[in-house]
Order: C-alpha cells, then structure tokens, then sequence
C-alpha cells in the first residue's frame, strides 16, 4: 500500500509535468495522468471527479485490480469470497446480507476501514464491519456508507488482485441492485456465482451482460454444489455457459463446481476448488497488468468525459450575457420541473403497457387452465387406481409425486412457446421504453435543454438508456413439501380408519395448485421484467437531468465572478478554459 508521502511525491512529480505542455513529445505513465487529471479537474472545480482520480491513480500505481464477485442474491458470494481469502472477513447469512460494495485487499494486519457518502474513511474494528455493511445493521444503507475495505494477509491477493464483494441482484431491497449497477464502471473482472436452480436468473444475466461487454476475464462458479445432484449441476452448468457465449459473442472457460461452506468447514471433496484457485492466480500472473492498464484507460475516459462537459458548459456561459444564462437557467429549471411532472404521463404510458401485457398472458393462462385442469384430473384419477396402497404416509407420498408428474406433463410443453411469446413480446414493450424516454429527452433538448446533446452518451440508446430486454424463465415446478410431525402420524391412521380419500383429495388440490402456479409465472416474470426496466429508465432520465443542472448553475457562478473582472478577465478566462480542454482531451489520445 502506498504511504501519505508516496502520493505526495507522486503528485510533486505530477506539478512539475503540469507546467510542461502535454504533447506527443511528453510521456506520462497511467498513474501520472490520472493525478495530472486530478489537478486539472481541481482547477475546474470538479471535487468529486478530482478525488475519483486521485483513488484510481493509487491503485494503478499499486498495480491493483478489483474482481467482482457477482450473481444474485442468496448464492453465497460472501462466503465464497471468505473461502478464498482464508479468513471469514465478510458476513455471511441466510437472508440478503451486503449492503455496500466491500473491497478485500491484502494487508497485514486484518484490519477494516469504512468510507462514508462525504469521501472520508473512518478505521473500525473488524467485528464492527456488519454493523455497517449488512442489510440487517444497515438496512438499505441508511449510514450512508459509500464502501468498505478489508485488509487480509491473503497469499492469493499479494500480487495486486482484490476481491469487491457486491450486493446481491433480485433481493427486495431495491438500492442493493441500484448499489451494484453503479459499481460496474470500477469493474475489471468478475467471478460469476451461479446456482443450479435456477441456474441464471433475468437481472443476473443482464448484469453479466452489462459486465462482460465491458471486460473479458469472467470467471464462472457454481457454488452449493453440495446442495445439488451432479445431473443439476451439469444441466445448470451447459445451460450457463451456453447462455452467456449466445449473449456475449465469445466462448466461457471452464464452469467451476465449488461448496464455500465446505472449504470454510474443510469438509467434503474438493469438487473444482484447486481449479478455481489455479485460474484466479492464472488471472493474476496473466493478466494483472493489463487488466490495471485497462481500468485506467477506462477511468481516463469515464472522467475526461465528464470534465469536458464541464468546460464547454463553462465557455458558453462566458460567452453569452449574464442576463441570458440566467434566463436560461431559469428556463431550465421550469423545464425540469414540467419534466418532473411530464415523467408522470410516461408512466401511465409504461402502466398501460403493462396492463395490456397482463391482460394478454392472463387471459392465455386462463384458457391453458380451462383445458388442462379437466385433463389433468381425469388422468389423475386413471393413474390413482395403479398405485399400491401401502403405509399411510408412503401412500401421500406416491400420490403427491403422481401430482407432480401430471403436472409436469401438461405445463412444460405448454410453457416452451409461452415462453417464446413472453420473450418477443418484452423486447417489443421495452424497445418501446428506450424510444419513449429518448424522445422525451429530444423533446427537452430542443425547449430549451440542448445541454443534454453535449452529456456523455445522453441521448444513445445502446449507451445511455438502453434497458437490457433479456431474462431467462426459471424452472419452477412445485415440489412436495415434507408433512408436518402431526400429519404424518394422521397418515398413519387415516388408511385404517377408511380416510384414504382425504390424502387424494390433498393430492388433487396440489396437483391443481401446480397447475395454477407454474402457468401463471410466464405472466409474473414478464410483468416484472416490465416493473424493473420501467423503474431504471426513470431513474437515469432522472440523473441526467440534474446533472446537467448543476453544471450550468455552477458555470453561471463562475461567469458571473469573472466578468464582474471585466473584458481581460473573460479573454484570460476564455483561454484558460481552451488550455484545460486540450490538456484533457491529449490525455486521453
């Protein structure tokens, strides 16, 4: 880690570069042009893109690299992490746990440090660590905790790489998922965990999307592999990796099957933990450097991006009159504010979609039902006269399964081409959301918000607002819950008193049950993929616009203070802002 006096040597040496011209003729390694950005984006009054900057140069510098541990929540990610680092540093549990991104560096001693929303970091004592980073402690990060780092005397993570525990995708805390979209731009490899079922849900695919086509190394693990048959994990396994090479264009290594509460416990075969382990430092020896040069260039541009809307923002407002950007700013609040109430009929545009959506697939599971029920129970009754009738609860126990197998039979063939139709029928809905929003930001563009044509990817619908149209229907097929203490030894009565009946009758009600409930689901997932996509698209709208607010307010203060200097201040000024730009812009080529 480098000391207080390293990153003050490192940005003396950077203040001597800033007084050279940045050319061709003058070389600056990653590091020196981050904090070289660092101080033009201070001189711009950036603080927030200054500091951002400072923070990716350490860790270039450091020739460290964040590996994502990804997937939804409840696939024991954290533990998996605890697993590899040899140390249980992250907690763990049962219900959706990380709140906060957690990053796990090497360092000795153990140690933990918090970073809260105003940029400080504040040390803790390791117990301390969940009061913080949990749902449970803190529930949908009230603290207002922007991160968490860990300092493990780790051998796997001695050369640079870091492990960024995420929270979890699909939990009911919606910040969590929001909270690990926006770590994506920090992301420069990821370990994909997936469950057997299902194997990858719809917004764990979008995100490894999303991940994937900004990185190249996904490595990817099936964990609680104690928990499946190896026909499951072999199934989930094809399925994942098929899945992704289709979405992602490119071939997936290796799917490695893994128990983290095994190797924590260490119990049970190895399954493919030497393998991951020998990958991951595979990863480390291979890739490393390049990985650190990428995330670099990434941040170079991400930010670059940022501060040249600053300054074209800052040149306009010095060259029209105060009078007009005041007006403007005027306008543009007012204009925001009708967006703000404008977003309300988008939303009764998206609510209609989704009723007609609901209606379409409600009224198509209603006339499966129709036809499958009378089916379904006439061959349950055929096939209840070939079981053996035998011990009571072996005997619900047949007939249970019996439910289930006709269930199976009628709902799976049906629900292929649902499927189908659900899928063509989102993509439509959510083209349709990306055209709606876009058009929505045109409309404010030409009344009086052309801002918006200068922001980073603002008005790109493969960059900006598109809304990933892709999610994967799960295998759900109810099984039979175990019966209860009392109704087992009911069970075992009832064939002795003549009340065989009432175990067909439950066997029947379960078997329409299941009838119900997995025809329904192509409707639910569709409705809330529509939900998601819907709420995403009004957030970054959102974003956007007062982002772009509050660069013009800012600009409009600047201005105002320079030309109350008069002409030579505005000319200086204007000259200042065009050194800034080319020095940006020639750190980036």
């Amino acid at each position: 880690m480098i000391s207080e006096s390293g990153i003050r040597e490192m940005e003396e040496s950077a203040q001597v570069r800033d007084r050279l011209p940045i050319g061709p003729s003058v070389h600056l390694d990653g590091a020196s042009r981050l904090l070289k950005l660092a101080h033009l984006a201070e001189e711009l009054g950036a603080g927030p893109v200054a500091e951002e900057a400072r923070e990716l140069a350490a860790r270039v510098s450091e020739g460290r690299f964040y590996v994502a541990c990804v997937g939804q929540f409840k696939r024991g990610k954290s533990t998996l992490l605890n697993a590899l680092v040899g140390h249980e540093v992250v907690p763990t549990g049962f219900v959706p746990v990380t709140a906060v991104p957690t990053v796990i560096r090497f360092g000795d001693p153990l140690r933990a440090r918090i970073r809260m929303r105003d940029g400080s970091w504040r040390d803790i004592a390791m117990p301390e660590l969940k009061e913080y980073v949990t749902e449970e402690l803190n529930p949908e990060n009230k603290k207002r905790v922007d991160g968490a780092e860990v300092f493990v005397p780790s051998p796997l993570l001695s050369s640079g790489m870091c492990f960024v525990d995420t929270p979890g995708l699909g939990s009911v805390f919606t910040g969590n998922t929001a909270t690990t979209q926006a770590f994506i731009p920090h992301i420069d490899a990821a370990l994909v965990v997936v469950g057997a079922d299902p194997p990858i849900a719809g917004e764990e695919l979008a995100l490894v999307e999303a991940v994937g086509k900004q990185v190249e190394d996904l490595i990817l693990v099936i964990n609680k592999a104690d928990r499946t048959s190896d026909p499951e994990r072999a199934a989930a396994a094809k399925f994942t990796r098929d899945i992704l090479e289709k979405r992602l264009y490119r071939p997936m290594g290796e799917v490695f099957e893994v128990s983290a509460a095994e190797r924590m416990e260490n119990r049970g075969p190895l399954r493919d933990w030497e393998k991951l382990l020998a990958d991951l430092q595979h990863l480390v020896d291979d890739s490393g450097r390049n990985l650190v040069r990428a995330a670099c260039d990434r941040g170079l541009q991400r930010l670059s991006e940022q501060l040249l809307a600053i300054i074209s923002e800052d040149r306009d407002a010095l060259l029209r009159p105060v009078e007009e950007s005041e007006h403007r700013i005027e306008l543009m609040r007012k204009t925001i504010g009708e967006a703000e109430r404008s977003m309300h009929e988008l939303r009764y545009l998206f609510m209609a979609e989704q009723h007609r959506i609901s209606d379409l697939f409600g009224d198509r599971h209603k006339q499966f039902f129709r036809s499958a029920w009378p089916e379904s129970e006439a061959e349950f009754n055929r096939d209840l006269a070939s079981l053996p009738l035998g011990f009571g609860p072996h005997y619900r126990q047949r007939v249970m399964h019996l439910a289930q197998e006709i269930s199976s039979r009628k709902v799976l063939p049906w629900l292929k081409p649902e499927q189908e139709e659900g899928e063509r029928q989102y993509r439509a809905v959510a083209t349709r959301f990306v055209e709606m929003g876009n058009n929505f930001l045109k409309q404010l563009a030409g009344a009086g918000l052309s801002e918006l044509t200068r922001m980073p990817h603002a008005l790109d619908p493969e960059k900006g607002f598109r809304v990933r149209s892709s999610f994967v229907f799960e295998k759900f097929i109810g099984t039979a819950e175990p019966p209860s203490p009392l109704r087992w030894l009911a069970d075992v009565f009832l064939p002795l008193l003549g009340g065989r009946k009432m175990i067909t009758n439950d066997a029947r009600e379960f078997l329409r049950h299941l009838l119900e409930t997995n025809s329904a689901r192509v409707q639910n997932d569709v409705l809330n993929r529509i939900q998601e996509s819907r709420d995403r698209l009004e957030v970054e709208i959102r974003k956007l616009l007062h982002e772009v607010s509050r660069i013009a307010e800012q600009a409009l203060g600047r201005a105002r203070r320079v030309k109350e200097e008069g002409t030579p201040a505005v000319q200086a000024a204007l000259e200042r802002l065009d050194r800034l730009e080319r020095d940006v812009s020639a750190l980036v080529q």
